[in-house]
């Protein structure tokens, strides 16, 4: 016959508050920098995005709040509307910088075939670039005029060379309805100010989430200065 266990010592209340403070900090960092790197892994969340740094600089892996790349100066800004493609060659440009409109992602109208047939290319230039910078405007909808199922404006850079990258998400709704690290912000404040406190500097606006990361070593774009 199985002895009972003894039950657990309650913990100081406090404690308990910050570990939970500390679990929701890791997972709502840890859901963004999955979309940007999966299989990335986030050991220490920075305050501040001022650590953009190169080589053996940026060796320690680190996320921080979403800040604009060292080379934004440097872009030459290419853009292309609906399902329109960028010529292949286009990779050779460092940085590479590109805009996209993805607004017509409509089932009913070929809107959402003409999409899919011009991301290949899309995914080509930028898998080949070691500095690229894309933003990008998303609706995906049934029917034109329709309610979107989802919007958003997008961020995307990479610094293959510095090790860096960064996602920055805008106005994203689902059926209308705005979601983003700044709507859990505005939630939380009120009865966790300390944990609202910890995730404003990844999305404070309505719809707004944004984040940086640490990337592999890339020799070719490290070779390549």
């Amino acid at each position: 016959m199985a002895l009972p266990r003894p039950r657990p010592r309650p913990r100081h209340r406090s404690r308990t508050r910050a570990r939970l403070r500390n679990a929701a900090l890791g997972l709502a960092l840890g859901a963004v920098v999955a979309a940007v790197v999966p299989g990335s892994s986030a050991s220490a969340a920075q305050s501040s995005a001022s650590s953009e740094t190169s080589g053996t600089a940026a060796a320690s892996s680190t996320v921080g709040p979403f800040s604009e790349p060292a080379f934004t100066s440097e872009c030459v800004w290419h853009h292309f509307g609906e399902g329109e493609k960028p010529p292949l060659w286009m990779w050779v440009y460092d940085p590479l910088c590109v805009e996209y409109d993805k607004r017509d992602i409509t089932i009913d109208n070929g809107g959402a075939l003409r999409f899919l047939l011009a991301e290949p290319s899309r995914f080509a230039i930028a898998g080949l670039s070691c500095r690229y910078y894309q933003r990008d405007h998303w609706s995906v909808q049934k029917s034109s005029g329709d309610v979107p199922y989802v919007t958003w404006d997008g961020q995307y850079w990479w610094d293959k060379g510095a090790r860096r990258a960064g996602l920055r998400v805008t106005n994203f709704r689902i059926n209308g309805t705005s979601a983003g690290i700044g709507d859990a912000v505005t939630a939380l404040r009120p009865h966790f100010p300390e944990l609202a406190g910890a995730l404003e500097q990844f999305g404070e606006e309505s719809g707004e989430s944004g984040v940086s990361v640490t990337l592999p070593f890339s020799l070719p774009c490290s070779l390549a200065g």
